[in-house]
């Protein structure tokens, strides 16, 4: 009963955050014409469901073992507050989705994992320093995203957008990018270098 019920959660929450997050990483290309709102329903139901499939273990695993210390809570009530967290971020999302807020899943999720290990192991549940971290981490992104971006238009407007020929430009530094990304995947994902 508790797995079916646990499915029907997941494939609700998967609905509403479809509903929530799909708008914040396709509004942009559809607003600017360069595809559908059909297309985007279409790249975004693939590139979630293959996120999910190949890495969602990775991120279970952070939520539920990196933000709570399992030592103050019995195999039930992280089983319940699990479930209980997942509630409380398809109502919330579902809510916010409805009004069309753009509010972020992960906070929800972690916010629910957070508040259900206070009341079931006390504030000692909580292994704060990893919420400083991962809090943090929400505070700096937006300025490290911005800070990156600026730099990277300007080394495109520097290198191709102001040159005399801005597509021959674009053709020699495309290359150039290609190949140091090309240089970049291949020794950051080889299997020496890989921590599993």
């Amino acid at each position: 009963m508790v797995l079916l019920f646990s499915l029907s959660l997941g494939f609700a929450l998967a609905m509403v955050i479809g509903g929530n997050d799909v708008a914040n990483s396709m509004a942009t290309a559809v607003g600017a014409k360069a595809i559908t709102v059909k297309q985007a329903v279409i790249v975004a139901a693939i590139l979630e469901f293959t996120g999910a499939f190949f890495f969602g273990s990775h991120v279970t695993s952070t939520i539920t073992k990196g933000i709570l210390n399992t030592s103050f809570l019995s195999g039930n009530e992280m089983v319940y507050g699990a479930i209980s967290a997942l509630i409380g971020a398809f109502i919330w999302l579902g809510i916010a989705t409805i009004f069309g807020l753009p509010v972020s899943t992960t906070h929800s999720i972690i916010g629910g994992m957070v508040g259900f290990g206070i009341v079931a192991g006390g504030f000692e549940a909580v292994d704060w320093i990893k919420m400083i971290l991962i809090v943090s981490s929400w505070l700096i992104s937006p300025f490290l995203g911005g800070l990156l971006a600026f730099l990277v238009f300007k080394l495109i407007a520097a290198l191709i957008l102001k040159k005399d020929a801005p597509t021959n430009a674009a053709k020699k530094i495309c290359a150039i990018l290609h190949f140091v990304y090309f240089l970049y995947h291949n020794i950051s994902f080889c299997p020496e270098n890989t921590e599993h």
